[in-house]
């Protein structure tokens, strides 16, 4: 309730004749301060005239009054300075730490306010304003979709710089780990990553020009060479015991294999199949970051990608299981969703921290040029009337799902602002 308050004082979202003071002085907000997210009153250099005076100062909100109390700042000489107590109910009187009144507003939001701020917060339903999307202007969507994007781009980007920090500024050990996750698409994200930290760059490189001793450490470090249905599988057994000297040699600990989630997977995208394509980004040497950035357009980046397994991979999506659906490793599809969340971030992440900003430039194009991601988020915001036609749209609806609609944080979105807006003013 709180947070309500806060945002109903930042944003001026009541009426004027309802702001006086709690002894009856007449209020009015020549600029409601600057937010304070630290320690501290809520709002800074507020400015507030109060009965004809002028006064320039700090701004506290509570639920109730009592609460400046029960919270110390009577005590507290850093709160001598506010100017105006905001409040839901007033239940005290407020003082300064020297015994001064400090004047007191009750804030009331209109009745279509509170219902709409309910409806949107405490609604039970995935998308609860998705009746009212059409309401809003499309400049609007427009422009918030747009920082959406920018917003998920540079998440991402605090992702790869503590990779970077973490990797000693090797930005193929990044990229390596960073597409490793993504080959998880979604399901096995978190143990392909944990597979690619756990079996570094350095160690694989000792060995990377054996396609099979590369196999061996990374299958071996996930934890799937103990199935005892692969017993009697030449390939298998040529595995162990190439993880078994590897793993005595390196003094190397492998995951738990109930790590890896096989429930509902197609058997094309089983996790056997995505290591695989990963040792043979590996063999020979992993060069990708060098060249991605070496590449001149979209065909040529996404050619990176489409790899064809070789050997037993050819014929099988696990162990003992073989398979109809060819050798090749991604579909176009799947290497659409590499280009997003591996390829795009990673150019993004180089150039920003580069200060190339053509790099970053290419990194949006790259996602505009991309078709948008097909899953249900973006088919919930589709059917809601919002449209999606690249790849930086959809990735600017994950965005708001995560970050606003799931954790009902709709103050915060400016879908939610405009809808709130106009029922303040109802």
């Amino acid at each position: 309730m709180e947070q309500l308050l806060q945002y109903m004082w930042q944003h001026r979202l009541w009426r004027s004749e309802d702001m006086v003071t709690n002894d009856g002085r007449p209020v009015r907000v020549l600029d409601p301060g600057l937010l304070n997210t630290d320690a501290g009153p809520d709002f800074f250099n507020a400015k507030v005239e109060i009965d004809g005076h002028l006064w320039v100062g700090n701004v506290e909100i509570h639920v109730r009054a009592s609460d400046w109390r029960r919270h110390g700042h009577d005590q507290d000489r850093a709160y001598d300075n506010v100017i105006l107590h905001v409040v839901s109910k007033d239940d005290a009187p407020v003082m300064r730490s020297n015994g001064e009144v400090i004047p007191q507003v009750v804030l009331e939001c209109s009745p279509h306010f509170g219902e709409r701020y309910d409806r949107l917060v405490n609604a039970r339903v995935e998308l609860p304003c998705a009746a009212h999307i059409a309401q809003v202007p499309s400049l609007t969507i427009t422009e918030w979709v747009e920082a959406l994007a920018f917003e998920r781009l540079h998440s991402k980007v605090e992702r790869l710089r503590g990779l970077l920090e973490m990797y000693n500024g090797s930005w193929e050990d990044v990229c390596y780990v960073t597409l490793a996750r993504c080959l998880g698409f979604g399901i096995n994200n978190e143990a392909l990553e944990r597979l690619a930290r756990r079996t570094p760059l350095r160690l694989l490189h000792k060995h990377s020009d054996s396609l099979l001793q590369v196999e061996a450490l990374l299958f071996g470090q996930a934890g799937l060479l103990s199935d005892p249905r692969t017993r009697g599988d030449a390939y298998v057994s040529q595995l162990v015991h190439e993880y078994a000297f590897l793993r005595n040699k390196f003094s190397l600990e492998p995951m738990e294999g109930e790590a890896w989630r096989m429930f509902r997977i197609r058997p094309q995208n089983f996790p056997y199949r995505r290591i695989a394509m990963l040792a043979q980004c590996v063999h020979g040497g992993f060069n990708l970051m060098r060249r991605l950035l070496e590449a001149r357009d979209e065909k040529e980046m996404r050619a990176l990608f489409a790899i064809e397994l070789t050997g037993y991979w050819a014929e099988h999506y696990s162990f003992g299981e073989s398979t109809t659906h060819g050798s090749r490793a991604l579909s176009d599809r799947s290497i659409d969703i590499v280009l997003i969340n591996v390829v795009a971030p990673l150019l993004y992440a180089r150039g920003e921290l580069a200060g190339d900003y053509s790099m970053t430039d290419r990194a949006v194009a790259l996602l505009e040029s991309l078709r948008p991601e097909r899953n249900n988020v973006v088919a919930l915001f589709q059917a809601a009337g919002l449209r999606c036609d690249d790849a930086l749209t959809s990735q600017a609806l994950i965005q708001l799902k995560r970050a606003y609609c799931e954790p009902r944080k709709c103050i915060y979105c400016k879908i939610g602002h405009r809808l709130l807006s106009e029922a303040a003013k109802a």
